[in-house]
């Protein structure tokens, strides 16, 4: 290795080691989640976001037991479209299930799903755009924290966990996308993003394989 280049970490689990490593949540919102709520109303199936909650429960309780640091994200929209720019107000009214009115600030539909509610003490990022580094504080989070790695969770797997990872990338973290604990209404889309994100963002992986790596088991 030449002596000018940075010092890759090469082994999974010095890679993902705990006390470097963020697990971010992602949109596991009512609206995203749950039936009789924006996205139910607006006619998006919810059986992959629903299916991931225990596979996201189980890595979510490793990390704190690990000490990982945890943030959880949420789309965060402001009422009287203050928050939204001419481009992605159109957009948005021609997505697929989607609205312009989805997790309104101070709404019900806005709030985590209780099970994987934030703790005290865990930092809460809230987003007006797909990737959560755009507008928000988490960039200033993860350094503070001197955090080198990401691992983003959620829904939707090629939109807001898609996006999120592709700035945690060029932002200059390692990053792993466990794909049983991230989902899309569209399972070929998932797919297509698990392929992008494995050639050219990062790992994809198992949740068990950063478990086994935070309690400091073999691989």
């Amino acid at each position: 290795m030449r002596s000018d280049e940075p010092d890759i970490l090469d082994d999974f689990a010095t890679r993902f080691a705990p006390g470097h490593t963020a697990l971010l949540i992602i949109d596991m919102q009512k609206d995203f989640c749950l039936d009789g709520y924006a996205t139910s109303r607006a006619g998006r199936p919810l059986d992959a976001a629903r299916a991931i909650i225990p596979s996201v429960q189980t890595l979510l309780a490793a990390a704190r037991e690990a000490g990982v640091l945890v943030c959880h994200v949420g789309f965060w929209t402001l009422e009287r479209h203050r928050s939204d720019t001419a481009p992605w107000l159109a957009q948005r009214r021609r997505a697929t299930y989607a609205s312009d009115r989805i997790a309104m600030e101070g709404s019900e539909g806005a709030d985590f799903i209780p099970q994987l509610a934030p703790q005290e003490g865990e930092p809460v990022i809230r987003k007006h755009r797909y990737s959560a580094f755009k507008g928000t504080n988490l960039d200033t989070v993860l350094r503070a924290r001197g955090i080198r790695s990401v691992v983003p969770t959620g829904v939707s797997t090629n939109v807001c966990v898609e996006s999120t990872l592709r700035d945690a990338f060029e932002t200059g973290h390692y990053t792993a996308l466990p794909r049983d604990t991230c989902a899309s209404w569209d399972q070929g889309l998932h797919e297509a993003t698990l392929k992008t994100a494995n050639a050219r963002f990062g790992l994809v992986c198992d949740s068990a394989d950063l478990i086994r790596a935070w309690k400091g088991e073999p691989q």
